[in-house]
């Protein structure tokens, strides 16, 4: 199985939000669905993690999506900022055409 995990970061964030917003969704996640067996498979199997820049209206698409967790930050007035989807096996195929963060 390649599972992996999805973190989507808005594109109006700063890279140093960022950073922090990506390592706060992968661990927020992995709390809220540490006990599904895909997760616990993730975790000892793959680890994998994609992490994308996307825009408010994917950011709107996403948060629409089954197993999604949105984020917030404190230091930017508890805007949203970032997505965490639960690691599956198979995405949305709009996914794939999202921007990778860089």
């Amino acid at each position: 199985m390649a599972l992996k995990q999805y973190i989507l970061i808005k594109d109006t964030v700063d890279n140093g939000h960022a950073i922090v917003a990506t390592a706060h969704a992968s661990l927020a996640g992995y709390l809220k669905w540490k006990d599904d067996p895909i997760v616990q498979i993730w975790v000892k199997d793959s680890f994998r993690k994609v992490v994308c820049r996307v825009t408010q209206e994917e950011f709107e698409w996403a948060k629409l999506l089954t197993d999604s967790h949105v984020m917030t930050e404190s230091s930017l007035d508890n805007a949203e900022v970032a997505i965490v989807l639960k690691p599956r096996e198979e995405w949305d195929r709009r996914l794939k055409f999202f921007t990778l963060w860089k």
